[in-house]
């Protein structure tokens, strides 16, 4: 029997794959991470009303304190902490805390359209808000959004006493008008400053109210009863932090609470 013929017997050319590849650097994989990321935030104003909103002010036997931008933010430090510890109350208060915000926001927004809309009246005359010719950059360094949804408030206030006191300065409003409007946008964005306030950091959880434990208790007594769908989990301020804790198990609970009362 003969035997098979060689195939392709003549011999190969080199290929592309074939090159030698040992001259090319070799990526180097290793376990460490990268670091934390870390940025500057600043906010610059340009009046002397911003800034003391800021600032705040310490309560005296004569005069009431006025709590800033810089308390506000310490207020929230326990409630975001509290949030991701999956504390109910805490998650209450931060919804307290968004929903005053968006009143101050949709407050100044409109304090800002009428005090600006004096500044275009005249064609003839162009105006606009008066800047400042030494700004004053405050370095920002806060541990959640909220505290920074705050500067952005207190930034549209510095923009609409620029706006009041250049119309006033023309003649384009009065100092009444003036007044109001300033009011119309500052009294509710101090007033968001203060919701923060009546919340405690007791170390409670979504089961410890399911459970009724003394600490549900105490905070019972100290903050009231939570809505059942912020205590569900169903319902949480948009920029809440996620939970450390699972919400499954929690919410599994609540939800078998009625079956376990009826059973």
């Amino acid at each position: 029997m003969s035997s098979m013929p060689d195939i392709d017997s003549a011999p190969r050319q080199p290929s592309a794959v074939d090159e030698d590849v040992s001259t090319e650097p070799k990526l180097q994989v290793t376990d460490s991470q990268p670091g934390a990321l870390r940025g500057a935030i600043t906010l610059t104003l340009e009046t002397g009303q911003a800034l003391r909103l800021v600032k705040g002010r310490a309560g005296a036997s004569d005069k009431v304190g006025i709590i800033g931008l810089i308390g506000f933010a310490g207020l929230l430090r326990p409630i975001w902490h509290g949030a991701r510890s999956d504390d109910p109350y805490a998650d209450w208060w931060l919804i307290k805390v968004h929903e005053a915000l968006e009143k101050a926001e949709a407050a100044l927004s409109a304090a800002l359209a009428e005090a600006s809309a004096p500044l275009g009246r005249s064609e003839a005359i162009t105006a606009t808000p008066a800047a400042s010719t030494r700004p004053v950059r405050v370095p920002l360094r806060f541990s959640n959004p909220y505290a920074y949804r705050g500067a952005h408030l207190v930034a549209d206030y510095d923009r609409l006493v620029r706006a009041v006191l250049t119309a006033q300065h023309i003649g384009a409003m009065t100092r009444q008008d003036g007044e109001r409007a300033v009011q119309l946008g500052g009294r509710p964005l101090r007033r968001a400053f203060l919701s923060p306030l009546g919340y405690r950091l007791t170390g409670t959880t979504r089961r410890d109210l399911i459970e009724d434990t003394a600490l549900s208790v105490e905070a019972r007594e100290r903050m009231g009863d939570v809505p059942p769908d912020i205590l569900g989990g169903e319902r949480r301020a948009p920029y809440a932090p996620l939970r450390s804790a699972p919400v499954s198990s929690a919410t599994g609970h609540i939800a078998l609470r009625p079956l376990a009362a009826g059973g």
